[in-house]
């Protein structure tokens, strides 16, 4: 693995080879492009691939996971389309291990367990319900979770997931009381300063879709009070 460079576009490449690229995003950044207008990340780390290796046309990168705008952490993206095609297979069989960090107000009441749901999302809110058991157009969501830390007012959760529902996490620890710091939209009553949530990224395990070779990407936590209270 490359070790972690950034670049005037302000960038943290964690990964880089032929295949795939991977940065920390900030919370904020959006992946790609949308009503806002603002600049996605696609479009910068296409920039940035033009302008290292002097390509000449259109620069190709596919977008094989999301992450929330106001999440920071582990994102990849592909750099040819038999990487992206590969990426895509192993994101939606769940061959890839992913692993977040979320700081939460109130401490759930086991330290460490597994949470199902059933979830639904709201293309007008841009929310997702959280249902107990299955009904129509909900999507079944698992997650693992576990107690690694208690700071002063707030908890510290090292979570898994096993599936990539829309607001996945967000939703489920608001249904068990443990809303996101700064999350307002699912239960917390204040915003963030920066407009993030405390909720990261940390770590992507996987076997790499060309090389084979088992990969691990990890980003580090943001440089702020609260994260900086976690290292």
């Amino acid at each position: 693995m490359e070790k972690i460079v950034s670049n005037k576009n302000n960038l943290q490449i964690l990964f880089e080879d032929n295949h795939i690229i991977a940065i920390n995003k900030r919370c904020g950044d959006i992946v790609q492009g949308d009503k806002t207008g603002d600049t996605p990340l696609s479009d910068i780390i296409k920039s940035f691939i033009k302008q290292k290796y002097k390509k000449p046309g259109n620069v190709y990168l596919g977008v094989p996971h999301r992450l929330d705008r106001p999440t920071s952490g582990v994102l990849i993206f592909a750099k040819t389309s038999k990487s992206l095609t590969r990426l895509n297979k192993m994101f939606k069989e769940g061959k890839i291990e992913k692993y977040y960090l979320a700081i939460t107000k109130n401490k759930p009441k086991k330290c460490e367990d597994t949470l199902i749901h059933w979830l639904k999302k709201n293309e007008k809110s841009n929310k997702s319900i959280h249902f107990i058991n299955e009904t129509e157009r909900t999507k079944k969501a698992v997650m693992h979770y576990k107690l690694i830390k208690e700071l002063d007012r707030y908890f510290v959760l090292e979570i898994k997931i096993e599936t990539g529902r829309h607001h996945q996490i967000r939703c489920q620890l608001k249904a068990i009381g443990c809303p996101i710091k700064g999350d307002l939209k699912y239960g917390y009553e204040r915003s963030n300063s920066d407009g993030g949530i405390d909720l990261h990224a940390k770590k992507i395990i996987f076997e790499h879709p060309v090389t084979k070779k088992l990969t691990t990407i990890e980003a580090p936590l943001r440089n702020t009070k609260i994260w900086s209270a976690i290292k």
